[in-house]
């Protein structure tokens, strides 16, 4: 049972660092929007990618934290023997 408590911990671990680098990575989006709002084309440019970085670092925090209850769905059923 020890196994399955370790992966346990392992993927919570992970899972915080995901969410963290995705709220990390929006926080600089975002600051770099605000900078540039005044200079109207880079604003453009910049709210556009802030856009597209939204939708691809979303899109990845949930392909890996799904990986990874995936992970920890398996170490489940080796340690309990559920088929």
């Amino acid at each position: 049972m020890s196994d399955y408590r370790d992966i346990q911990s392992a993927v919570r671990v992970e899972k915080f660092r995901i969410w963290f680098a995705w709220l990390a990575g929006n926080a600089i989006m975002l600051i770099i929007a605000l900078a540039t709002q005044h200079v109207h084309v880079v604003s453009a440019v910049t709210q556009t990618l802030l856009v597209v970085a939204f939708i691809l670092l979303t899109f990845t925090a949930v392909r890996m934290s799904n990986a990874l209850n995936r992970k920890a769905a398996a170490a489940r059923k080796d340690v309990l023997g559920d088929l």
